[in-house]
């Protein structure tokens, strides 16, 4: 049954999606909601410059609606879905402000960070304070040197923090990790079917649903965004998926199993990260180009060669996720 139903919550998003494409993508061109493409980015990308943006819309209404639909009392999964939509209303709003008002830089950072923190604090506010949800963060791979696992017991302020730091931080990487056609969404729908099984490990079988929907939203998407993209996400998608992603795993207390499974996001991260202090330190790069992806371009992969080894290494970062849940939840 449980089975069954978490299939026609990914099924009811996919469709969702599916069927919006086609109503989105002229919807988007009238509007003039075009892409702007970096003229210091990688030179093929000039070719991308007006394909429609903002199409984190069409997965974000097929994954509300499946939520919506099949667990519509949860407040777990209303919590995960209430991110989502909370983190794509700020990439939504940054994505506006850079294709109406032609401001390249969308919201200003501060603006951007300030709402994603407050939006964080208040999911782990309301997590522990009317769900009774506790503030132990559990250790992967501890389960194999101590029956049932290693619990780290955070007090309620670090707790906050803590949550503030792995939803935000998440949501820039997926942010980050969307430079090619396809990368996020299938990197996402591999995530996400990563938190689906912790999801039902732990007896939340909310948050599975919200995950299959999650599924179903990226493999619609794909559909409009693999190579040569007729769709973008745009902020209001990858903003949306990251905060998504992030707060499914503070709920099932999994947030360091998500730099495992998120191993891809990660390492994006680290490459800017890595890039910019390099610069600054010692005037040399460490890579051709940042985030990482571009490293790869500018080594003459085609971008399905690259989407698809980063999605073979999400594969490979969510299996260790999940053996890391051995002896602690299987």
């Amino acid at each position: 049954m449980i089975t069954r139903t978490l299939f026609e919550a990914g099924i009811v998003s996919f469709a969702i999606t599916i069927l919006l494409g086609p109503i989105a993508i002229p919807f988007l061109r009238r509007l003039k909601f075009g892409q702007k493409v970096r003229s210091d980015g990688p030179a093929r990308h000039l070719s991308k410059t007006g394909t429609p943006t903002m199409g984190g819309l069409i997965f974000l209404t097929g994954i509300a609606l499946s939520t919506i639909w099949f667990v519509p009392f949860n407040p777990e999964a209303i919590l995960v879905l209430g991110l989502t939509l909370g983190f794509g209303f700020i990439g939504f709003l940054d994505d506006l402000i850079k294709v109406h008002w032609q401001r390249p830089v969308g919201l200003r950072a501060r603006e951007k960070l300030a709402g994603q923190v407050v939006l964080s604090l208040l999911a782990g506010a309301l997590l522990v304070l009317t769900l009774s949800h506790g503030t132990e963060v559990i250790v992967p791979f501890s389960g194999f040197f101590s029956p049932g696992g290693v619990t780290l017991d955070l007090n309620l302020g670090v707790f906050l923090a803590f949550t503030a730091l792995v939803i935000v931080g998440t949501a820039n990487a997926v942010n980050l990790t969307d430079g090619l056609d396809g990368l996020a969404a299938g990197v996402t729908f591999i995530a996400a079917f990563a938190f689906l099984c912790l999801a039902l490990l732990k007896g939340k079988v909310e948050v599975a649903h919200t995950m299959a929907a999650f599924m179903g939203g990226c493999a619609g998407f794909l559909f409009f965004n693999r190579h040569p993209a007729k769709l973008f996400m745009g902020d209001t998608g990858s903003l949306a998926l990251g905060g998504g992603l992030a707060t499914a795993a503070v709920i099932t207390q999994s947030e360091l199993f998500l730099i495992l499974i998120g191993g891809v996001f990660v390492l994006e991260t680290l490459s800017v990260i890595l890039q910019v202090i390099s610069f600054q330190l010692f005037k040399r790069r460490i890579f051709r180009m940042s985030p990482l992806h571009h490293h790869f371009e500018l080594g003459n992969w085609s971008e399905n060669k690259i989407v698809l080894f980063f999605c073979g290494l999400t594969i490979i970062f969510s299996l260790l996720g999940l053996v890391g849940g051995y002896n602690i939840w299987w």
